[in-house]
């Protein structure tokens, strides 16, 4: 892909630091969210109007096969199915989507490596490399699982599965409009899932928190007929509202 014209690029760099505070944290360790004060501009994209309603704090996600058993949990069983992206203009539907994907694996049927990769094939690194996949394993990591435990849940038939409760994008978040997106076709939007965790013995469902980065045309780092995700936060210190 080729890098952004220099017209893009007019924007503030105050604003664009903080955009790029959203793409990536970089790879120290514990970093925080970084956020810039803009000096001014308007959006060169007008904010589409909201689908569905705002969206509710939600706790922080966490695994939590460790909880009390569901009358019901041994005898439920329930696959959740793999979830392609989408191949589609709409930045709402694909983050909507990758929302979902986060939170949905099976360890009777995928192994770790198989989920991380399927995962992985979501996230399109961007040309400057602000959103390395540092970031992603992080990231993902970040809603409560890892190699280490998914092989320990896998012993229990462990799987997890997610619907959207509520889905807000650019404008109608609050940083979003405070800092916007430094290109055109750049979308965060924020979704709040409901998520079932459910093993042989247990089954417990809670709301969590994820942001999605989203990149469209005519942004000239995206394709030119469908958008890709760039990034996305699960750390509740770092989703966007």
């Amino acid at each position: 892909m080729r890098l952004l014209p220099r017209r893009i690029l007019l924007g503030s760099v105050k604003r664009r630091s903080w955009w790029i505070g959203v793409l990536a944290i970089l790879s120290v360790a514990g970093a925080m969210f970084i956020l810039g004060l803009p000096m001014g501009g308007t959006r060169k994209e007008p904010i589409p109007a909201s689908t569905t309603g705002p969206a509710t704090t939600g706790p922080a996600a966490s695994s939590t096969f460790s909880t009390v058993a569901s009358p019901t949990a041994a005898s439920a069983v329930e696959t959740p199915p793999a979830i392609s992206a989408p191949r589609t203009t709409d930045y709402r539907r694909l983050a909507s989507a990758a929302a979902t994907a986060i939170y949905t694996w099976d360890t009777r049927t995928a192994s770790y490596s198989e989920v991380y990769s399927r995962l992985r094939d979501w996230w399109d690194v961007l040309p400057d490399g602000s959103n390395p996949l540092t970031v992603f394993v992080q990231e993902f990591e970040a809603t409560g699982v890892n190699a280490g435990t998914y092989a320990t849940l896998a012993g229990e038939q462990a799987r997890r599965s997610a619907t959207v409760q509520s889905l807000v994008c650019d404008g109608e978040l609050a940083k979003v409009r405070d800092h916007p997106a430094p290109w055109v076709g750049l979308h965060v939007c924020t979704a709040i899932l409901r998520v079932v965790d459910q093993s042989n013995s247990d089954r417990n469902a809670y709301a969590a928190p994820v942001s999605v980065m989203v990149n469209c045309p005519p942004a000239t780092t995206a394709p030119i007929d469908h958008c890709v995700v760039v990034g996305f936060y699960a750390t509740p210190s770092r989703i966007v509202y």
